[in-house]
């Protein structure tokens, strides 16, 4: 079981390496319409494991409170969409194609704040894989082992694509290949340490766990409204996020039931 967390935690960190190590393969940027297309696939497959990895699962675990299952989803729900809208309010950083820096006021540069954008946008992938193996370790949650791989496999694939989002653009603002490689992998360096902290603290308040595992899908939801589909429907009108979007949506959803 121990070896089990360990791969599940480490898997999307993987992801993330591999996307962001495309910056040695690939000479051009990515154009617009590929970004959109790769940024609406995340949003799927964040969307769709926040409904079956994490909504589902902590409404079940409450199913013997009867009509007020609910109430532990959807209070944990919004924490996680506060925690996510304070973040963004404290954490400077800039999403790609923006045109002004967001949050506290620094002097950092464009690159650091760029990094610090897709560091944002890993943190409640990172809980969301803490909490869920928290959940299967206490075996408290209708979580199995298969359900909590689906989910950290499913976050690897939609961060593939995110690494390589934030290394081309590094490359393309005159920053060498293997720091841009190196601040891809850094941005998803949080996500395995996220998970650590979520699966230590998570551990120590079973009773908790569906507020936990919504709080994940409020802080995932959040990223996925706030930035990214803004992100895949930038520039010309264009089906591509749509499509892929939908893409990232059932697959990720097919994962879950396939091997939960």
């Amino acid at each position: 079981m121990l070896l089990n967390v360990i791969a599940g935690i480490a898997v999307p960190f993987v992801g993330t390496s591999l996307g962001a190590a495309c910056v040695f393969f690939m000479k051009k940027e990515l154009n617009q319409t590929v970004q959109r297309a790769l940024t609406g696939f995340a949003a799927g497959v964040m969307v769709a494991a926040s409904v079956w990895s994490l909504l589902i699962p902590a409404m079940e675990q409450c199913a013997d409170i009867g009509g007020w299952a609910f109430l532990p989803a959807f209070t944990g729900f919004w924490l996680g969409m506060g925690f996510l809208l304070l973040l963004d309010k404290i954490i400077p950083h800039m999403h790609l194609n923006a045109g002004r820096a967001e949050g506290i006021k620094s002097k950092a540069k464009k690159t650091t704040m760029m990094v610090l954008a897709v560091t944002l946008h890993n943190i409640p992938e990172g809980m969301a894989v803490g909490v869920v193996y928290a959940g299967l370790l206490s075996g408290s949650a209708e979580i199995t082992a298969g359900g909590a791989f689906a989910l950290a496999l499913g976050i690897a694939v939609q961060n593939f694509p995110e690494g390589a989002i934030i290394s081309m653009p590094l490359k393309a603002e005159g920053v060498t290949k293997g720091k841009a490689f190196l601040y891809g992998v850094l941005s998803g360096a949080v996500e395995p340490a996220g998970a650590l902290l979520t699966l230590l603290f998570a551990g120590l308040f079973v009773p908790a766990m569906p507020y936990l595992l919504s709080f994940a899908a409020g802080a995932m939801i959040y990223v996925v409204v706030e930035e990214l589909i803004p992100e895949m429907s930038a520039g010309e009108h264009s089906n591509a996020g749509v499509l892929m979007f939908a893409l990232g949506f059932s697959s990720m959803m097919a994962l879950d039931v396939a091997l939960g």
